[in-house]
């Protein structure tokens, strides 16, 4: 296991989003997160990263209690979010933004790194002098998940990254993000698109009103006839 929510408690200022949720990720795996706008999908990535305060429960990664860490302290360790809005650096080229990620690492590793992410998004790479606001919207969240790449994480979160795009994009994406979980990247993933968010997932949990209400693979929840009728349009 590489990350535990145990018993988290969440939410803004006094308004408690997260009533006890537990949930593993365990090391290697593709874990989704499914469930209704407002049921606590972005808050729950938001606390493991540090950007929502929590009020109880603990949250573990790799061994290590991260409530207290700084935001780049976290992303130090290993864990490394992807944001819904992508939050680019419109102004600057795509090899900017690229090495803007890897600012917790060495010089040394940059040139690397840039290599495996042309090599993950080879639009990236023709596109590399591009303004990152001139792209498209899946050259888009290309561009956001290789800048999270270039931090070499050990576990990948990732809020909709489907959001907004033709569905042949959100093909694209989601194989990328199989080929993430194959370089040994664990990955989280919160979605709203559950069918397709389930068939790249070994694991998956629903959350409703701030709890987890169902787990099992992939396969399971998208059998489940719950799931099918209020998730899956079934």
């Amino acid at each position: 296991m590489i990350l535990e929510l145990q018993d988290l408690h969440a939410g803004y200022r006094r308004l408690e989003i997260l009533h006890g949720l537990s949930m593993r990720v365990d090391r290697g795996e593709i874990v989704s997160l499914i469930g209704a706008n407002g049921a606590g999908k972005t808050t729950t990535l938001r606390a493991i990263h540090g950007l929502v305060a929590t009020t109880g429960g603990r949250i573990v990664f790799d061994g290590h209690e991260v409530q207290k860490m700084r935001a780049h302290q976290i992303v130090r360790s290993g864990l490394v979010h992807v944001s819904q809005d992508r939050a680019l650096f419109g102004d600057l080229q795509v090899v900017e933004n690229l090495e803007m990620g890897a600012y917790t690492q060495s010089r040394s590793t940059v040139r690397s790194s840039l290599d495996e992410v042309y090599e993950l998004f080879p639009i990236l790479a023709e596109r590399r002098t591009q303004r990152a606001d001139t792209m498209s919207g899946g050259q888009q969240q290309m561009l956001a998940i290789g800048r999270a790449m270039m931090a070499r994480p050990t576990c990948l979160t990732l809020d909709e990254p489907s959001v907004g795009l033709a569905p042949n994009l959100v093909a694209q994406v989601l194989e990328a993000i199989k080929r993430i979980r194959d370089t040994g990247v664990t990955v989280l993933i919160v979605e709203q698109n559950a069918s397709q968010a389930l068939a790249i997932s070994d694991r998956a949990y629903v959350i409703e009103s701030g709890s987890i209400v169902l787990e099992g693979t992939g396969s399971e929840l998208a059998d489940d006839p719950r799931v099918r009728e209020a998730y899956l349009g079934v």
